[in-house]
């Protein structure tokens, strides 16, 4: 499960050998979500608001970085940290 990021409390990874569509997932403390890398919509879990709102807006600034995280993942490729939202 490689860590791509981490920010104010939120730890984001991606799954080696994970279905499509392509998606990361956030933890903050005990809850975990699962989200669509191309439409950011909440695939599945939740998120308390506040933190799913950091989440979506850092999503939103490295959606390309993501995916090339994804492509790399889907082929056994160790990802690339991608910045912390700040």
């Amino acid at each position: 499960m490689p860590r791509l990021s981490e920010f104010f409390g939120v730890i984001i990874t991606m799954y080696f050998n994970d279905h499509g569509p392509p998606h990361f997932h956030a933890r903050y403390g005990n809850d975990e979500a699962k989200i669509s890398i191309e439409s950011l919509e909440l695939l599945k879990g939740k998120l308390p608001r506040r933190a799913l709102s950091l989440v979506l807006e850092w999503a939103s600034e490295h959606r390309r970085e993501l995916m090339q995280n994804w492509k790399l993942i889907q082929k056994g490729i160790p990802a690339k940290p991608i910045k912390p939202l700040r």
